[in-house]
């Protein structure tokens, strides 16, 4: 169950961090809110799943799933640039994170 939470408190984490391209220096309330809402939720839950899962094998998938799924986000939104060498670097930091899970002993 906390690797649930985990992913999760992840996806959270993707929502505050578009939510902080939206704010344009936080003088848009909504997205601002949306940022504020979004990180309460995504630091608790971390906070749920450090319960009994290990530090850093939390926070490195954490932050694997927010920093992947805001990089997904630009390209497939905002267009941004989906260059191959960006594209290989994701790949790098999605195999960390499975690495880290499959090797963890919780």
């Amino acid at each position: 169950m906390a690797w649930v939470v985990l992913v999760i408190a992840g996806l959270f984490e993707i929502g505050w961090a578009v939510c902080l391209k939206y704010t344009k220096g936080f003088t848009q309330p909504w997205p601002t809110l949306g940022f504020v809402g979004f990180m309460i939720a995504s630091v608790y839950l971390l906070g749920v799943a450090l319960r009994s899962l290990p530090l850093g094998t939390a926070y490195t998938v954490w932050t694997g799933i927010g920093a992947v799924g805001t990089v997904v986000f630009g390209i497939l939104l905002l267009g941004e640039s989906p260059d191959i060498r960006r594209l290989a670097c994701i790949v790098l930091i999605l195999a960390g994170v499975v690495g880290l899970k499959l090797t963890s002993s919780h």
